[in-house]
């Protein structure tokens, strides 16, 4: 079956840096787009970042563009999210996604938190 097994994640203070990983299994995971959502408190999941199957297209949202890089590297089954000039406005559960036939794949999340 198809799993999605997110780390990374933990306390940093404004400005810092964190790196998320996301390593899946169950499926051909060289074919598949795949994207970070991230969930505040009492917010909606947003779309954080997006990578197609080779890693040549890449997509992010507004509030991130220009901080977050998404990569991957197909040989080692693995998303990566590189977060730099954390904000506050950054904490936030991180999930990795996958939409394979039709269905929507989501892993246990990691929690991102940034204060000093």
């Amino acid at each position: 079956q198809v799993q999605l097994v997110e780390s990374g994640g933990g306390l940093v203070q404004p400005g810092g840096s964190l790196r998320l990983s996301c390593v899946a299994s169950g499926f051909i995971f060289s074919a598949w787009p795949m994207a970070w959502y991230r969930q505040a408190p009492g917010k909606e999941r947003e779309l954080v970042a997006g990578i197609t199957s080779e890693g040549r297209r890449t997509d992010y949202g507004d509030s991130v563009r220009g901080r977050f890089i998404i990569s991957r590297d197909n040989r080692k089954n693995t998303l990566y999210l590189q977060m730099n000039s954390l904000k506050p406005e950054d904490t936030a559960v991180y999930y990795c996604k996958v939409r394979w036939r039709d269905s929507n794949y989501w892993g246990q999340g990691t929690q991102v938190t940034v204060s000093s």
